[in-house]
C-alpha cells in the first residue's frame, strides 16, 4: 500500500489509491512532533487492513529548523587559515548602498570552527596531509566543544578526498553526525561548498531523530518502509535522507511541482507557471514542459548548492497573519498561525488571517470545508475582526478589513510570480497559471488578471497536488564532479574523451548506490556539463549529446539566455552533472465525469467582489461533468479546496478534470 504525505504547516496532506481511484486524506498537522498527525492519518487509512505501508514523505522539518535556526551545534572542521570563510562569503551587497547592511549569521559560530595543517593542491596531488597528532587534537577539541554534530570540508577535497578521509577515520570514534564535503558536494568554489556541508551537518542529528521516530511509530502498526521527497523532484531512501537532509529542503514543493507539470500536460497545457498556496507559504515555479532544477539556490539567505528545483516561496498563505505596521499600513504575513492556533474561523485563532478574510467574504462555504467534516465559525470571525478594528481606531467594517487582507495577500503573490516570470526574461502572458493548494484556487483569478494571464487552471484535489506529486515521483539520484578543463583548441577530441570517461565514472557510481538500496528497474541517466567563456565566474548548463555539439549548444543557450555570444572565445568546462531517475509505480488523477449528472448541485449565496456584494452561483465539483461550462461570479466547492470564479471570468471543466477559467470575452478559446 503506497501512502504519499505532504506535511505543511496547517494540515497534513495523504493521497493513495485503493481498488484503482485515488483517496484523498486532510489531518491538522501536530507542528510540535509532525509524525504524529501522520500516524494518525496512516492508521486511519489503513483500517484493520494488515498490509505492508510504503509511505513517501514530503517533509519541512528540515526547513522549519533551517528558518527558525533550531538545528544542531554544529562544528566546522577545514583547511587551517579559512576558518572565517563561512562568514566572509562573497561579499555580495543585495543593496549597494545601504550602509546598515544585516549579514546573515553563519550556522557555525567562531569557537567552533577548527582549522587543521593540511593542504590538496588543485591539481588532487597532496601537498601536505595532517599529522596524526593534529588529529588526535583535533578530535579533542572538538569532544570538548560539546558538539552535536561536525561537518569537514578542506580546500580542493573534490580532486582528492584523502585529507577528508583521514579527518574521517578520527572523529568516527565520538560518534557523531559526520558530513564530508567531497560526499555532499564534490564541487569547487569553497565557500559554497562549506556553506552546504554546514546546513547538512546542522540539519542531520534532527531529521535523523524524526525520521526514526516516523519509522518506530508506523512499525508499531504494521510493516512499513520509509522514502523521502527531495528537493530535486525525486524520492529517495530514508537513510540518504537522514545522512544527506540538505537534500530536502524543499521536499514539500518539490512534489507539487511534479504534480503540476503532470496535470498541466494532461489540460493539454506544457507552459504554465505553478502557484501553490497553502497555510503558511506560497511557492511558485516556471514550468515550460519540463521541471527546471538549479544548483545555485539560497534557503534563509545561505547558499545551498545541492540540485533542486527552481521554486519561490514567499510567507503569504491561509494563515498569514494582518497585523498593521508603525506608519498604519496594513501588512499580512510572514507570521503564520499554523495549525495551532489556526484562524480564527478554526476556533481557537484570536487575530486576523487570510482564511478568515475568505470567510467573511463569502468565498469560503462554511459549512463545506473539508468536505463538512469541519464547519468554521462566521459569527465568531466577525465579532473578532470588529474587535480588532475598534482596537486599532479604524473606521473599517469587517468586509473592508478582509478585502484589504486579501488586496495585501495577493499583492505579495504577485510579486513571486514576478520573480520566476518576468524578472528571469519569461512573459507571464505566454503561460497558463495552475493553481493548487488548499487556498490557491480561491485567489488565482485575481493573480490572472493583474498579471494578464489569459488562463488559469485548477487541476482535481488541488488541495493534495503535492501528495499526488510525491505519490507519482520517480528515485531521482544526482551525481556531479567539479574537472575544469579547455575545450578549445586542437586537442578537443581527445577531451571528448575524457568527459566521456569521466561520466562513466559517475554512472559506476550511480549504479553502486541504486544497488546498495536494492532498487530494481532500468534506471535513466543524463549527463549535462556547466560551461563558461574563459574568464567568466559564472556557468550555463548545457545537457550532453556529445562532443561535436557541445560547443555549438553553449554558444546557442548564451545567445538565448543574455542576448549575446563570443564564438570565438575559448570555453572552459567546470562541472560534470549526471541526474539518475527510476520511474515507480504510476498513480492516475481521475478525469471528469464524462456523462451528464442528472442534476448540477448547486446553490447561491452572497460574495463581495470589489467592495460590492453580488448574488454568486455555488457549484460541487463532483457534480460537474466534462464539458460544463458556466460564467462567473462562481464558488466552486469540493473537499480540499474552493475555487472562486470572478465576474468577467468562465470556467469550463476539461476531461482530465480540471477546471479551466478564463475570461469570458475570450469564450473557450485556448492560450497554450
Amino acid at each position: 500500500m503506497r501512502i504519499a504525505v505532504d506535511t505543511g504547516g496547517t494540515f497534513t496532506d495523504c493521497v493513495w489509491t485503493e481498488n484503482g481511484r485515488l483517496q484523498i486524506l486532510k489531518v491538522f498537522s501536530t507542528p510540535n512532533d509532525p509524525s504524529e498527525a501522520i500516524a494518525n492519518a496512516v492508521a486511519r487509512i489503513r483500517g484493520k487492513s494488515n498490509r505492508e505501508v510504503v509511505l513517501l514523505h514530503g517533509t519541512t522539518v528540515g526547513t522549519n529548523a533551517l528558518l527558525q535556526r533550531k538545528g544542531a551545534r554544529t562544528a566546522l572542521v577545514t583547511t587551517a587559515g579559512f576558518e572565517d570563510a563561512i562568514e566572509i562569503g562573497r561579499q555580495a551587497r543585495p543593496n549597494l548602498y545601504d550602509l546598515n547592511v544585516r549579514r546573515i549569521e553563519p550556522l557555525v559560530p567562531r569557537e567552533l570552527r577548527f582549522g587543521l595543517a593540511e593542504r590538496t593542491r588543485p591539481n588532487g596531488s597532496i601537498e601536505r596531509a595532517p599529522s596524526q597528532e593534529d588529529l588526535a587534537e583535533l578530535r579533542s577539541r572538538v569532544r570538548e566543544s560539546g558538539a552535536e554534530s561536525v561537518a569537514v570540508c578542506l580546500l580542493f577535497s573534490f580532486a582528492n578526498a584523502a585529507n577528508e578521509e583521514a579527518i574521517e577515520q578520527e572523529v568516527r570514534a565520538l560518534k557523531l553526525p559526520l558530513s564530508l564535503s567531497h560526499r555532499i558536494l564534490p564541487e569547487f568554489r569553497e565557500y559554497e561548498r562549506m556553506s552546504t556541508v554546514a546546513v547538512n551537518a546542522y540539519l542531520q542529528p534532527l531529521m535523523q531523530r524524526y525520521l526514526e521516530s516516523l519509522r518506530a511509530r508506523l512499525s508499531k502498526q504494521a510493516a512499513a518502509k520509509l522514502f523521502v521527497m527531495q528537493s530535486s523532484g525525486g524520492i529517495t531512501a530514508l537513510e540518504t535522507a537522514a545522512s544527506q537532509p540538505v537534500r530536502t529542503v524543499l521536499s514539500g514543493p518539490a512534489g507539487g511541482a511534479v504534480g503540476a507539470l503532470e496535470m498541466g500536460r494532461r489540460a493539454g497545457f506544457e507552459k504554465i507557471i505553478s502557484f501553490d498556496m497553502g497555510g503558511t507559504s506560497t511557492d511558485v515555479a516556471l514550468l515550460e514542459g519540463r521541471l527546471q532544477v538549479t544548483s545555485e539556490a539560497e534557503i534563509a539567505g545561505l547558499p545551498v548548492r545541492v540540485p533542486m528545483l527552481n521554486i519561490h516561496t514567499v510567507g503569504a498563505g491561509g494563515g498569514s497573519l494582518a497585523r498593521l505596521d508603525a506608519g498604519g499600513a496594513l501588512r499580512v504575513g510572514p507570521e503564520s498561525a499554523g495549525a495551532d492556533p489556526g484562524p480564527i474561523c478554526y476556533g481557537k485563532g484570536d487575530q486576523p488571517t487570510v482564511t478568515d478574510a475568505n470567510l467573511l467574504l463569502g468565498r469560503l462555504r462554511p459549512e463545506n470545508f473539508l468536505g463538512g467534516e469541519f464547519r468554521l465559525d462566521v459569527e465568531r470571525t466577525r465579532a473578532i475582526f470588529i474587535e480588532w478594528i475598534k482596537r486599532n481606531r479604524l473606521k473599517w467594517s469587517p468586509e473592508d478589513l478582509a478585502a484589504g487582507i486579501v488586496r495585501v495577500v495577493n499583492a505579495t503573490m504577485e510579486k513571486a510570480i514576478r520573480v520566476v516570470s518576468i524578472e528571469q526574461g519569461y512573459d507571464a502572458r505566454d503561460f497558463a497559471l495552475l493553481s493548487f493548494g488548499g487556498a490557491g484556487a480561491l485567489h488565482a483569478c485575481d493573480l490572472a488578471g493583474s498579471l494578464s494571464i489569459s488562463r488559469v487552471i485548477v487541476p482535481p484535489a488541488p488541495g493534495a497536488l503535492s501528495a499526488y506529486g510525491i505519490l507519482s515521483s520517480a528515485v531521482v539520484k544526482d551525481f556531479s564532479r567539479t574537472a575544469p578543463m579547455l575545450l578549445s583548441g586542437e586537442g578537443f577530441s581527445r577531451l571528448g574523451k575524457k568527459i566521456e570517461a569521466d561520466f562513466a565514472r559517475l554512472k559506476a557510481i550511480a549504479a553502486r548506490e541504486y544497488a546498495s538500496e536494492e532498487w530494481e528497474g532500468k534506471v535513466k541517466m543524463e549527463g549535462s556539463v556547466d560551461l563558461r567563456y574563459l574568464g567568466q565566474g559564472y556557468e550555463l548548463n548545457i545537457p550532453w549529446r556529445n562532443s561535436s555539439v557541445l560547443l555549438e549548444d553553449f554558444h546557442a543557450a548564451h545567445q538565448r539566455r543574455f542576448g549575446y555570444n563570443h564564438s570565438g572565445k575559448k570555453i572552459e568546462l567546470v562541472t560534470l552533472r549526471l541526474r539518475t531517475s527510476l520511474p515507480q509505480p504510476s498513480a492516475t488523477m481521475g478525469g471528469s465525469r464524462t456523462e451528464r449528472a442528472d442534476k448540477i448541485t448547486s446553490s447561491r449565496t452572497s460574495v463581495y467582489f470589489d467592495s460590492k456584494s453580488l448574488k454568486t452561483r455555488v457549484l460541487q465539483r463532483d457534480s460537474l461533468h466534462a464539458g460544463f461550462s458556466a460564467s462567473g461570479p462562481l464558488v466552486v466547492t469540493e473537499y480540499t479546496a474552493t475555487t472562486v470564479v470572478p465576474p468577467g471570468w468562465r470556467l469550463t471543466v476539461h476531461p482530465s478534470g480540471a477546471l479551466l477559467i478564463g475570461r469570458s470575452s475570450q469564450g473557450n478559446r485556448r492560450s497554450s
